[in-house]
């Protein structure tokens, strides 16, 4: 199951040959502009050029998240937005959370500002599909916004990005923008309105990052797009916004934090990315592991392997709460320079054929449709995937396993273990974590079999924009990259 030190390396070089794509996010031919990505497909690439004859990079670059941190800073939004100059505010939500506090607090403090006009769209979609991003963009190009604000959880704040790209770019198409090769991953090189995010689930990190999910429904998968021009100008993170979570939704979120730190910590470091860029404005965003995202990450893991079943066994744990909106924060920072892997790469199927296939809808989730939350769709092959890369990096996946298990990394428990069979034991802890919080055992626990595993495979070799940061799936479009995904998957399917 799990991959050779020379079979990732041998992998690796393939993928290189083969893609010489963006490591950011997997487009065939690149161009960036720093605060605004700029990436120009090319359909054509040469196979002639060998991996030793491109130079690694050397260096990597931090881009760093506005946060506010505290007990009821929502009621600040709207000085901010009277600070910033607002002549007009996009104000978005969700029907659920329009109802609940966080957007009472935010709408008040909008009102007590005098001279601060506002609209509100309360409709966006829990896990959000081409079509509730189309309606969102509609109804925010007739209005003249300055200024935008997102009250809820990754998908409003995620609709919200999207809205606000859009209401610049009034003639583009949604697909302009979806990242190659999906969509045509057009170049950010307009200035957008301001925008504040303020969370109310402990989970994407989305106000710290530049990247926008959607569920692609006529593709039966989810992709995005990446842009640091995306990325919030302010993430508001109020410790009493997750108060009114339910328990199944605390879980969830707080799973995408966990991968989100598991996959930035164990991506391919940065210095293996090649070739080299040419000019610095070339380097992108997501690139791979680096020391600092290295810190934020750990600290992320860390702190939800701790807290999360806390919040499991009581939702009214405020320390605990608090623990993960600090942790949802630092995981976005981390994985938003280093990025995400393979476990997000196969989710995106996983929750896009559901509403086709199993039809699966996840408990605690107040829709009306089918629904695999996004934290659960990441975790069913969690196990399966780090077992997989434990090769790639013994020490990373060895100082992992030392925090589930809740010891030093020094501890004779740990460095007892052969790096060998580091993967077996990554395995079992983490399986181990997701029993303990009631996750679904597996794919099939959800109505996924054997026979979905081809789908599930093609849905996952387009998202080139995360793996192409996986340390052992080679060239994903090969036959390499095929079984190592068939592998992972059909391993997936129940512990």
């Amino acid at each position: 199951m799990a991959a050779s030190r020379n079979s990732i390396v041998r992998l690796l070089n393939a993928a290189q040959q083969f893609n010489a794509a963006c490591p950011c996010h997997g487009c065939r031919s690149t161009t960036h502009t720093h605060g605004a990505q700029v990436h120009a497909v090319n359909q054509v690439r040469s196979f002639a050029t060998p991996i030793a004859n491109a130079e690694k990079e050397y260096a990597f670059e931090v881009a760093a998240a506005n946060l506010r941190f505290g007990d009821g800073v929502t009621r600040e939004v709207g000085m901010d937005l009277k600070n910033m100059k607002a002549r007009k505010v996009g104000v978005f939500t969700d029907p659920n959370v329009t109802r609940l506090r966080p957007m009472k607090l935010a709408l008040e403090s909008l009102d007590s500002q005098t001279d601060l006009p506002y609209e509100v769209y309360d409709q966006v979609v829990t896990e959000p599909t081409e079509d509730s991003f189309r309606n969102a963009i509609a109804w925010a190009r007739k209005h003249d916004f300055s200024h935008f604000l997102a009250v809820g959880g990754g998908s409003v704040i995620d609709t919200a990005k999207a809205a606000n790209l859009f209401t610049v770019y009034k003639d583009a198409d949604l697909m302009d923008f979806i990242n190659a090769p999906i969509g045509k991953g057009l170049p950010i090189t307009e200035a957008l309105r301001p925008l504040i995010a303020v969370p109310t689930t402990a989970g994407t990190g989305s106000e710290t990052t530049g990247t926008t999910i959607l569920d692609i429904t006529s593709m039966s998968f989810k992709t995005g797009i990446a842009n640091r021009a995306l990325k919030p100008v302010l993430g508001v993170v109020d410790t009493y916004n997750t108060e009114s979570c339910p328990t199944e939704v605390h879980v969830s979120s707080g799973l995408d934090v966990l991968f989100h730190s598991l996959e930035s910590y164990t991506a391919i470091p940065y210095s293996e990315r090649s070739p080299r860029p040419t000019n610095p404005i070339l380097r992108p965003a997501y690139q791979g592991s680096n020391p600092v995202a290295d810190v934020f990450s750990i600290w992320a893991l860390q702190t939800t392997v701790k807290n999360l079943p806390r919040v499991f066994k009581n939702r009214d744990d405020t320390e605990a709460r608090r623990q993960m909106l600090l942790a949802s924060s630092f995981a976005g920072i981390g994985f938003g320079n280093a990025g995400v892997h393979l476990c997000h790469g196969m989710s995106y199927p996983i929750s896009g054929l559901n509403k086709k296939g199993p039809k699966y809808k996840h408990a605690g989730y107040q829709v009306d449709h089918p629904i695999v939350p996004h934290g659960i769709s990441v975790a069913l092959t969690g196990p399966a995937v780090f077992q997989f890369t434990a090769p790639s990096a013994p020490e990373r996946h060895r100082r992992v396993l030392a925090i589930f298990r809740d010891v030093p990394e020094y501890d004779s428990s740990i460095t007892s273990i052969p790096d060998s069979e580091i993967g077996a034991h990554i395995y079992e802890a983490i399986a181990k974590f997701l029993d303990s919080l009631n996750v679904p055992r597996g794919l099939k626990a959800i109505g996924y079999t054997r026979s979905d595993v081809d789908k599930l495979v093609d849905g996952t070799i387009p998202q080139r924009r995360v793996l192409d940061l996986a340390p052992g799936v080679g060239d994903v479009a090969g036959e390499d990259g095929r079984e190592h995904l068939t592998k992972i998957l059909e391993k997936s399917l129940e512990y």
